[in-house]
């Protein structure tokens, strides 16, 4: 099992910035793929930005240039730092963990941009 915390969601404005964290514990594969997805209301979850073990990132069209995914392998968390921020990128933020054999979510956390 692998557990998956995420943290840093709130409300902001446009224009404004957030860094979500994701925590992974439990039995964690080293070799391992870290994502973030957003559900936006009346949308399906879609990805945001991944990132591999090795550093290798990959990002939704919309958020290039704005966000940037990031992680600490010593601490098995990935950060999602969000800047430049859009009433549009309002949602429930989902981190994900995948690997060998596992596929793991976490519970989401909020991000609500005002206008």
């Amino acid at each position: 099992q692998v557990q998956l915390v995420e943290s840093g969601g709130g409300l902001v404005q446009a224009g404004g910035s957030l860094r979500l964290s994701c925590a992974a514990s439990g039995s964690i594969f080293s070799i391992n793929v870290m994502g973030w997805y957003l559900r936006a209301p009346g949308k399906q979850r879609e990805l945001v930005a991944r990132i591999t073990s090795g550093g290798s990132t990959n990002y939704a069209d919309s958020v290039k240039g704005r966000f940037t995914i990031s992680r600490d392998n010593a601490k098995n968390t990935a950060y999602l730092q969000m800047n430049s921020l859009k009433p549009e990128d309002t949602g429930v933020y989902y981190c994900r963990q995948q690997s060998m054999g596992y596929d793991y979510w976490g519970q989401g956390t909020q991000v609500t941009v005002s206008s």
